[in-house]
């Protein structure tokens, strides 16, 4: 299921016809969207990890936070790529193949995370290519979302992986 934007007509919803466990460069198609999946945030994890990582006070003081302008606890922006990174990496990246990453690019967290939003995580695969230097590997650019339950973007980013090829490819 398709949530928040439209995509372009070139997008296709699509699932990955090998776990990760057997997925190579050659599985991740340029216009292929992958749902991941969904996890659940809780105040407790907000505040553990804001207490962490990132303190400020409305990530780690409930009554503090209500007086904020955002009206409650929300979770820090590194928080939230943290929990989508989780899942990009158990369902999206190859388990046997996957190399390393230059990077990200482009993150933004348009709207806040709160207690109880359920984050569903969106990959298309926006380019794929094999390594100029390398052609044992490839490097795959994909557009990483993740919408809250009401399916307003909570956070992008344009990340990087380059991923092994199939031996034999």
């Amino acid at each position: 299921m398709l949530i928040g934007r439209a995509h372009a007509l070139t997008s296709v919803l699509a699932h990955f016809a090998t776990a990760p466990d057997d997925r190579y460069f050659e599985d991740y198609v340029s216009g292929h969207v992958y749902e991941l999946g969904t996890i659940t945030v809780s105040e407790a994890e907000i505040i553990d990890f804001a207490r962490q990582f990132d303190p400020q006070y409305f990530h780690v003081d409930p009554e503090k936070a209500r007086a904020s302008r955002f009206g409650g606890v929300i979770a820090s922006g590194w928080h939230t790529a943290s929990l989508v990174m989780k899942i990009y990496v158990d369902r999206y990246l190859s388990h046997v193949a996957g190399m390393a990453s230059p990077g990200v690019d482009e993150i933004r967290w348009p709207n806040p995370v709160r207690p109880g939003d359920v984050l569903s995580v969106r990959v298309t695969v926006l380019e794929a290519r094999v390594s100029r230097t390398k052609p044992d590997r490839g490097i795959i650019r994909g557009k990483i979302e993740a919408f809250n339950q009401r399916g307003e973007l909570a956070m992008s980013m344009i990340g990087l992986s380059i991923i092994g090829r199939r031996p034999g490819a």
